[in-house]
């Protein structure tokens, strides 16, 4: 069998139904051999960023994503949507064409021998747990059983395949002697006396919580998670990545806390006095820049299966273990009889009631006119989208930060997104690969219109499949966090960040009909969740352009002050913008307050 034939049969039997892909010339083998397969569907992009996001997010919603690009200006394209897939441990391959063998420049000293040759390996490296050129064909088992071996275990993420155009070409023997890769036999690690160790803090425990993170669903271990929180009586905040774990209304649900988080979830995290992360990076937006203050007067135990990510925080830990999560709850859950847990209710019902008393969605909002609050517009969504939904917002600005900050989760929401890179131009194509990946499910992208227009050529491929995707596209006038950052920073002083100072944006809905897309326009409260309903039940993608305050903040949030030795130094998690009253935060905490500036 041709070989391009026997990798489209490999990504086949990963349970991958669609391949994203750009073709060219250096790809054509393996393209023709997607086309015939008759278990892949090949969609094609019209740019391989496009490609590599959409394989991200299939890959998110899946567990599994493959995509295929051309050699040279095909990969290189592909950068961007594959460091989001490594940034975000996402399991997918990458399929490269590559110039034949002979035309590779090798260690000539050449920058280039073939047309459109480049050393893509070397770029990809690192951010890809394997890349390789495939140079004989008999190899080609091997490369593949390892390559998604590594995709798929440990701490997940891409990996990246270069195939020259001849040996794509080439003729295998029977498959099934080809040499392989023999994964090695996996052994449980006990680890009973970690979990041993963490029940006996919990049993002393009176403010525990647990924060989850996507390592949770990495692992497969959601259910195991919550089993264990259920049976132990502890609450549970949850990072962005980890939004839709469980829905809003759960008695155990605390929130999500971070630099722009939830006031009452800070509450519960930074009041806590024992706190379990699992599968969370606890990157610099999740503990606001301050290791020292995160979560101060709690016994900190931290699990990740990367030991760099434990290694990295500054943070005394009384627990700090590299191992996989669904094999630690497993084991809290053995062990948990023999620890017996203390009745917690005064602590659950003052974790309810901070998150009660501070929402982040307030009526007030309401009441603005001559545009749409996006809070509004998120408090909407929330009460409209459910089981069987599927939401994939833009990954950078308001668009991020506001739906991830405020959105109420209702049971069966699938949402995800690009934390990590935190790349402008991920809604489209996100929202297109998650789409397919889930069988055609409703899905919905809250994007600004700066990222919207980034890669907005995949409303092209959207329209060609008549997917039922809703895209509702801030219009604040410009990069709105750019804006705000300049007039908080930087003396006022505007640059490239709306139309005053060198950036215009194409008008969206024109655009959006160039394409062939229904559109719609909101520019008020006024009817506005009948008019919502009424766009999300229309059949097949559409466009909606919805009109903000062009500087709508995002809160509550952490900010900085400066120090009187002019450094700057960030305010503890607690004390978020909009600042409590002194005596009304004194209230709030259950472990001493800091001395900070006066607000």
């Amino acid at each position: 069998m041709k070989l391009s034939d026997y990798v489209m049969d490999r990504i086949a039997a990963e349970g991958v139904e669609d391949v994203f892909l750009l073709p060219g010339g250096g790809c054509l083998h393996l393209v023709d051999s997607l086309g015939r397969h008759p278990g892949l569907r090949p969609i094609c992009n019209l740019h391989e960023q496009g490609t590599a996001v959409a394989v991200d997010a299939y890959a998110q919603v899946r567990g599994f994503g493959a995509g295929l690009v051309t050699t040279g200006p095909g990969g290189t394209n592909a950068l961007t949507g594959v460091a989001g897939a490594w940034l975000d441990s996402t399991p997918c391959l990458f399929l490269s064409g590559q110039v034949k063998r002979a035309d590779l420049k090798r260690e000539s000293g050449l920058r280039q021998m073939g047309f459109q040759e480049i050393d893509i390996v070397s770029m990809v490296k690192p951010i890809t747990k394997y890349a390789v050129t495939v140079e004989d064909p008999a190899d080609i088992r091997y490369h593949l059983d390892l390559a998604i071996h590594l995709a798929r275990t440990g701490r997940p993420g891409p990996v990246w395949l270069d195939i020259p155009l001849d040996v794509q070409a080439a003729d295998l023997p029977d498959p099934g002697t080809l040499r392989g890769y023999a994964s090695p036999a996996s052994s449980k690690r006990d680890l009973s006396a970690e979990a041993s160790r963490a029940l006996d803090l919990l049993q002393r425990a009176e403010r525990p919580v647990l924060l989850l993170g996507n390592g949770v669903r990495a692992a497969g271990a959601i259910p195991e998670a919550l089993r264990f929180a259920e049976a132990a009586g502890i609450p549970i905040l949850t990072t962005w990545k980890a939004a839709d774990f469980l829905p809003e209304d759960h008695p155990l649900f605390a929130g999500r806390p971070g630099a722009s988080g939830q006031r009452g979830a800070n509450f519960t995290q930074q009041n806590s006095d024992w706190l379990l992360s699992v599968g969370a990076r606890l990157d610099f937006g999740q503990i606001a820049y301050m290791h020292d203050l995160f979560a101060r007067g709690a016994r900190k135990l931290v699990v990740d299966i990367d030991p760099a990510e434990l290694q990295k925080l500054r943070m005394d830990l009384d627990l700090s273990l590299a191992a996989d999560a669904g094999d630690f709850f497993r084991a809290l859950l053995a062990a948990l009889p023999a620890h017996p847990q203390p009745n917690r209710a005064a602590w659950l019902g003052r974790v309810a009631d901070w998150k009660a008393r501070y929402p982040v969605l307030k009526p007030e909002y309401w009441q603005e006119q001559g545009h749409v609050n996006a809070y509004v517009l998120i408090e909407v969504l929330s009460d409209l989208l459910g089981a069987g939904d599927v939401l994939a917002p833009g990954s950078s600005g308001q668009s991020s930060e506001l739906t991830c900050q405020a959105l109420r989760v209702r049971q069966g929401l699938r949402m995800l997104n690009s934390q990590g890179l935190g790349p402008m131009g991920f809604g489209v194509p996100a929202a297109l690969g998650a789409c397919v990946a889930s069988g055609g499910k409703r899905t919905v992208c809250v994007d600004g219109d700066g990222g919207f227009h980034m890669n907005l050529q995949e409303l092209e491929v959207i329209r060609r499949l008549n997917l039922p995707i809703t895209f509702f596209v801030l219009d604040n006038q410009g990069y709105g966090s750019i804006r705000n950052s300049q007039r908080s920073y930087f003396g006022g002083r505007l640059v490239a960040s709306d139309a005053s100072s060198g950036l215009t944006l194409p008008d969206t809905l024109a655009v959006a009909r160039a394409y062939g897309l229904a559109t719609a326009h909101l520019e008020s409260h006024e009817g506005l969740r009948e008019r919502i309903a009424e766009i999300l039940a229309q059949r097949g993608p559409t466009v909606c352009v919805v009109k903000l305050d062009p500087d709508q903040p995002t809160l509550p949030r952490v900010t900085s002050y400066m120090k009187a030795d002019g450094q700057m130094a960030t305010r503890p998690m607690e004390d978020m913008y909009p600042y409590l009253d002194r005596e009304s935060l004194r209230a709030e905490m259950m472990v001493p307050m800091l001395d900070t500036p006066p607000v």
